[in-house]
């Protein structure tokens, strides 16, 4: 049931996902894997050929491990950034310079640049494996219903949105072309299909928009090789124009020039206005390729909700956000993560589906926390009166010289879910361990980070059997990083003190990391981690035990 050239006349699923980008691929792979029957639908019959985001996290490159493309073995696609940000006005002097070198806690390095097309591809492959997930590309879903029936066609606004107590949805699509027919009837339904969302209109979804417009032009070049362009990321807030210059990925370059007062989006939009804005950074129809130029509205904004009945939201469907913080798509692969394991655990009957009301809840504040840090830092740099510019020049200018260090990035946990303490909800740490003589990632060791990790083998030895082996059906490991290795258990020595460190800040004995790369909880008895977790899956405290169809 892989990559069909046509469609039978009804289908059934696990889960439906409209929309086949990235955020779409990623969720595929992490439920394909897991053993769930996966149809995939999207209206292109080809995957879009152009940049779009091009910079990511160290967060976002754990994700890309999680599905076998971990950054170093696609240098090709992502290449790290080791280096300044510097921001300046339009004399050149410095406002501030953002760090962005180092590692973060997820183990990888905190940016990259990427070619955005390439990893498509590559997730693409991934997919190919995949005997769970069906790929049907040229199908638009234009119909939704919650109920036991088939989807009925009830004109262009179809539906008024599914009902709550529906054990199924049904979608009906139609084929590009021939105009084929045929329904999907899924448990689930996520829409990933971007940010004029069908799936989020049918389900009745409200959007909050925060008010937020600023038309930029987008540029994406490949300099000639023998430009040996610098390797470098700036930010130019020129009254005259505003400007950003990154790298696109190995091989590129990408360039934004925000459109002026006096500007129409098509003047802004042509070849030779493009050419025209490149030439002061020495970029010429005579050394690079123009592979795309386009204007952008950036925007900002979110739905109220991420889950009705038995429809669901990822990526651009569930919010959207200027890029002046890169964090667009890694916003949506960390929906995928989030929504993934809990998904799985409802499918498998290991949790009622009132775990995915955390789904929203957990995301929402983290999402809406780097939706204003890039409006902020929006505002900084969208400035074209040359009064207001003045003044945040001398004011950026003061406090970079007084050694302020400018704004980081927000590190927000999660809402309301499924965690506990201070602790709780927060991104979970990734360093080397040594297993067996082997060292690697934990998350390579493990085949993923979902793990009760414990100092010593004596913190682990009064866990009830029963919840050793729920945890095992969940995808979370028993770890302790010294002591004799006992049945069920695994002995990780912690080769750089990572997880010791982690352990004494937290001063704690042991940490539960969810399959999400999210704290539950930690503590010195692993006994009420364990249960803690299972009680907030289970009904009345009491986890439902399923088959394990991994």
């Amino acid at each position: 049931m892989h990559h069909p050239d046509a469609a039978s006349p009804a289908l059934t699923a696990d889960v439906l996902i409209v929309g086949f980008g990235p955020v779409g691929k990623l969720l595929a792979i992490q439920l394909g894997r897991r053993g769930h029957d996966v149809v995939v639908v999207d209206r292109q019959r080809a995957g879009y050929p152009l940049p779009r985001a091009v910079t990511h996290c160290s967060d976002f490159a754990r994700i890309l491990q999680s599905a076998g493309l971990a950054p170093d073995t696609i240098p090709e696609i992502t290449r790290p950034y080791d280096d300044m940000y510097v921001w300046r006005n339009g004399d050149g002097r410095t406002l501030v310079e953002v760090d962005w070198s180092g590692r973060g806690e997820s183990g990888w390095y905190n940016t990259y640049f990427f070619h955005q097309p390439a990893l498509e591809a590559a997730l693409d492959e991934v997919i190919a494996g995949l005997s769970a997930v069906r790929v049907m590309r040229g199908w638009e879903a234009v119909r939704l219903s919650q109920d036991s029936g088939p989807a009925q066609d009830s004109g262009p606004a179809q539906d008024s949105g599914p009902a709550q107590d529906s054990d199924t949805v049904t979608v009906g699509l139609r084929a590009a072309g021939d105009g084929g027919r045929v329904d999907v009837t899924a448990r689930w339904v996520v829409g990933a299909d971007g940010a004029n969302s069908q799936v989020r209109r049918w389900a009745g979804i409200d959007w909050h928009d925060e008010g937020y417009f600023h038309d930029w032009l987008v540029v994406d070049v490949k300099p000639s090789p023998s430009l040996e362009f610098p390797h470098v990321a700036a930010q130019s807030c020129d009254v005259r124009r505003p400007s950003t210059m990154v790298p696109g990925g190995p091989g590129r370059r990408r360039w934004e020039f925000m459109r002026l007062p006096h500007e129409s989006k098509d003047e802004l939009n042509r070849p030779a206005k493009a050419w025209e804005l490149l030439a002061p950074y020495g970029i010429t129809p005579d050394n690079a390729e123009l592979e795309r130029h386009s204007v952008y509205t950036f925007q900002a904004g979110w739905a109220t909700r991420w889950r009705k009945g038995r429809v669901l939201l990822a990526g651009d469907a569930a919010h959207l956000m200027p890029p002046f913080a890169g964090q667009g798509l890694g916003a949506g692969f960390r929906d995928v993560m989030n929504l993934g394991w809990k998904l799985d655990a409802v499918l498998r009957g290991l949790a009622g589906d009132g775990l995915l009301d955390t789904y929203d809840s957990e995301r929402l504040r983290h999402v809406i926390a780097f939706v204003r840090f890039s409006m902020d830092l929006g505002k900084v740099i969208c400035i074209s009166d040359p009064a207001e510019a003045a003044a945040r020049d001398a004011r950026m200018i003061a406090d970079w010289a007084a050694g302020m260090k400018p704004p980081a990035p927000p590190r927000p946990p999660l809402g309301p879910g499924v965690h506990t303490g201070p602790a709780g909800g927060r991104l979970a740490r990734q360093g080397r361990v040594r297993v067996r003589g082997v060292t690697a990632r934990f998350d390579d060791a493990f085949g993923g980070p979902g793990a009760l990790v414990a100092r010593s083998a004596g913190t682990l030895g009064e866990l009830p059997g029963p919840a050793r082996a729920a945890l095992g059906d969940l995808g979370i490991d028993l770890v302790v990083l010294s002591g004799p290795e006992t049945p069920g258990v695994t002995v990780a020595e912690d080769a750089d003190g990572v997880y010791t460190a982690w352990l004494d800040e937290l001063a704690a004995e042991a940490v539960l990391v969810r399959p999400d790369f999210h704290v539950y909880g930690a503590g010195d008895d692993a006994t009420d981690l364990a249960t803690g977790l299972l009680t907030h899956l289970g009904a009345d405290g009491a986890l439902v035990r399923g088959p394990c169809r991994c």
